[in-house]
């Protein structure tokens, strides 16, 4: 049993997120309605070696000509090196616009793949298929591809949407638990923007996905495209409400910089829960909510053993994070832009933020 939703928006060619168990068998006949040619799987080392196998044999038993190649794991594979050597081996491969990508791991992955077949003869079709957590309730829906630059995480790439997404709840298995717990960040941060009960379920006990349980973790990978997949159908390029789905990650971007992208230190998922802890605590500190809400969304992350204080990470400083997030993509004119909060699930953004008060804040929240 699967279960099949909807994205369509104005802008692009309609597509559907398939979530389910054991849905990586069947991949073949999934992807052979848009696979008129040569299919190329992209993942990372060690996805390919987890995953490779079984994606290649369900593509080959739908008459599909598939190949994989690989990245190295990690962030830094989000970057113009990789990118320029993903699309030379494309070329070596001869692909024409017929072909198609399949992105199968993580975000990173999903990120770079997506890039590719944005710029690859100015746009080929590409299949999600994300491995991760966080990737599934997340990078996976709705077209977002970039890469990283030292200046600031994702601030080269372009919208492109997928065909098709396709989220097998069964490969989160071989997740290490700390990336199981950094995609449950981004599952909480959907019940913070617009879903006070989604997140409360999240919080409470017997909401043990961030543990590993598969029926929680399809029921939160659900509600959780939903969330996205509805956003996304009214706003594709973040001209408006899309940037609700930031919430934590004008801090937690600001905060990667800071570490240099060092996943060892912080992971995404890790920097977007201590960035959604810090958005409620400045809400709070402005008096747009009330500190009993920051104190309920910070136990909600620490009960998944996800950061909430920044000397969990070790010291940043204010100043130069309050420049990194003035650079941020959704900064206009070099206005701070943030997403706030008046409460559990009543996320809105905020475009003209005081630096000076900020920064002020993030000393108080440990920055130098």
């Amino acid at each position: 049993m699967s279960t099949t939703l909807p994205v369509s928006g104005a802008g692009f060619v309609p597509y559907a997120v398939e979530v389910g168990r054991g849905l990586l068998a069947g991949l073949g006949e999934r992807v052979a309605p848009f696979a008129r040619g040569r299919v190329v799987v992209i993942s990372d080392e060690t996805v390919a070696a987890l995953h490779g196998p079984a994606v290649l044999t369900s593509l080959e038993s739908a008459g599909l000509r598939a190949r994989i190649l690989t990245v190295p794991p990690g962030e830094s594979s989000k970057s113009f090196a990789e990118l320029e050597r993903v699309i030379d081996r494309l070329l070596a491969y001869e692909l024409d616009r017929k072909d198609i990508i399949i992105a199968l791991g993580g975000g990173v992955v999903g990120d770079l793949a997506g890039l590719a077949a944005a710029l690859y003869m100015r746009g080929i079709d590409f299949v999600q298929v994300p491995t991760t957590l966080l990737a599934q309730v997340d990078s996976s829906v709705g077209g977002k591809t970039a890469i990283d630059t030292p200046r600031g995480k994702n601030l080269v790439g372009a919208f492109h949407q997928p065909r098709l997404v396709v989220a097998d709840i069964d490969v989160l298995a071989t997740l290490p638990a700390r990336q199981l717990r950094s995609g449950w960040a981004e599952v909480l941060k959907h019940g913070l923007i617009c879903d006070a009960a989604f997140y409360d379920w999240l919080a409470s006990a017997g909401a043990v996905g961030a543990g590993g349980d598969p029926a929680a973790l399809e029921r939160a990978v659900v509600r959780s495209v939903e969330i996205k997949s509805a956003i996304v159908g009214e706003d594709e390029r973040e001209a408006g409400k899309r940037a609700l789905l930031n919430l934590g990650h004008t801090f937690g971007h600001a905060l990667e910089a800071e570490l240099g992208f060092d996943e060892t230190v912080l992971t995404h998922g890790e920097a977007v829960a201590l960035g959604c802890a810090m958005a409620f605590r400045y809400s709070a500190a402005l008096g747009l909510c009330s500190t009993a809400t920051t104190e309920r969304v910070v136990d909600g992350l620490a009960a998944a053993g996800l950061p909430t204080r920044l000397e969990a990470v070790g010291r940043a400083g204010a100043e130069t994070m309050v420049r990194r997030m003035a650079g941020d993509k959704k900064a206009e004119g070099g206005r701070l832009t943030l997403i706030l909060a008046r409460g559990i699930g009543e996320a809105f953004v905020e475009r003209d933020v005081d630096p000076a008060r900020l920064t002020e804040f993030l000393r108080t929240e440990g920055a130098r």
